[in-house]
């Protein structure tokens, strides 16, 4: 497998118009213009973003002409793509605060000196509401609310800000202020990628291509979420992160591979076929929460956790913080240490507690004597 078709292929779901296509293009040898964007909605930056971010970059490395933009115009509105409600409106301050450390999170990833930063406040601020208008005239009011959260929204009768509307709009005319040749995006942006096609098609007929990468599942199996509390960030200190890792489940450790590291696709094939004869899912996952850390941290960062790891968990040796005579339900009892049931309800539903190595999702589960419950990656709780 050549670069251009392990490009095309891994982490990899959908190519808009098609691989074919797409694939003779880059065989061409003409530099192309490919951007990846990411709207500041948040402080931080999860390895689930780093799919498209690892994607790029190795667009960087064939050579490309290759923008990352910060959608900090577009983040006045916020994308709700994979959201069934409103977003929150962020003030421009909130989102100027947020963006300041996104280049320097994904500087783990993406080698910025050859790539260029742009904002699409830079544009999207400068057009006049007739240019606006005429924009619109490209698109269907049909074709957004058919939309799947959307028409959800509707049949629920939430409310949908008319802004919302506008969102693929910008995302589209993004397209065109770059000239872009390929879009790189996850499966809840290909709605708003698509938008940059007809965009590119109609006001410059100009064949581009979308290029869908899959999406990584977080702690608790769903998909990652900056909003949802599953997420390991970028910026995770070694151990923590090790440990996040170690807490997936087993079924995900080749997809954690495959989209969340750089190993070759031969050796996660090698990985796969020693789960499938029978190879201890925990030791595989060591090495997957290895080759994280050391991408993300370094080398002697990555054995230290590890070393961490093995220590507190493998060797049963935790230092619990107590033991508590409480054989209540799992959240009445982790209320003794949280000090709220609230707070431990969140915890569990977010796959942040485990009774004796198993993550444990259900609040109402009854606690045994002899239970060994972990709470976070630092917090133990024997029950007597």
């Amino acid at each position: 497998m050549d670069k251009i078709d392990e490009v095309l292929t891994r982490s990899v779901t959908n190519i808009i118009p098609s691989k074919k296509e797409l694939e003779k293009l880059l065989r061409s040898g003409k530099k192309l213009n490919i951007y990846l964007g990411i709207d500041p909605t948040a402080t931080k930056i999860h390895i689930g973003n780093s799919v498209p971010l690892r994607k790029l970059q190795s667009f960087v490395e064939l050579g490309h002409t290759i923008t990352f933009l910060i959608g900090d115009f577009t983040a006045l509105i916020g994308d709700t793509s994979d959201k069934e409600s409103e977003r929150p409106i962020l003030p421009y301050e909130k989102i100027k605060e947020n963006f300041k450390t996104y280049k320097k999170q994904a500087s783990k990833l993406v080698d910025f000196s050859k790539v260029k930063v742009e904002y699409n406040g830079t544009w999207l601020k400068k057009l006049t509401f007739t240019e606006v208008v005429k924009l619109c005239q490209i698109f269907s009011l049909n074709n957004f609310i058919s939309r799947e959260l959307i028409k959800k929204r509707l049949d629920e009768g939430k409310s949908i800000r008319l802004d919302e509307v506008l969102y693929p709009v910008m995302q589209g005319y993004d397209s065109y202020r770059m000239d872009t040749d390929i879009q790189i995006g996850g499966a809840d942006q290909t709605f708003n990628m698509q938008a940059g096609r007809i965009v590119q098609k109609k006001l410059k007929d100009k064949e581009s291509f979308v290029l869908v990468t899959g999406y990584l599942e977080g702690t608790d199996g769903r998909k990652m979420s900056k909003s949802w509390g599953n997420a390991i960030w970028l910026e995770d200190e070694p151990n923590e992160m090790f440990g996040k890792v170690m807490s997936i489940k087993d079924d995900l450790i080749i997809n954690y591979f495959t989209l969340a590291t750089n190993v070759a696709p031969e050796k996660i094939e090698k990985e796969k076929d020693a789960l499938h004869k029978g190879e201890n899912p925990m030791i595989i996952k060591r090495k997957l929460a290895f080759q994280i850390v050391k991408e993300l941290h370094g080398d002697a960062k990555a054995k230290s956790a590890q070393e961490t790891f093995e220590k507190t968990f493998q060797e049963k040796k935790p230092e619990f913080k107590k033991e508590i005579d409480i054989k209540e339900n799992l959240a009445k009892t982790i209320a003794q240490i949280t000090g709220s049931i609230s707070e431990s309800k969140r915890l569990i539903s977010q796959g942040a507690v485990d009774i004796s190595g198993t993550t444990i999702y259900d609040p109402t589960l009854k606690v045994n004597a002899g239970d060994e419950i972990k709470i976070g990656t630092q917090t133990f709780v024997r029950i007597k």
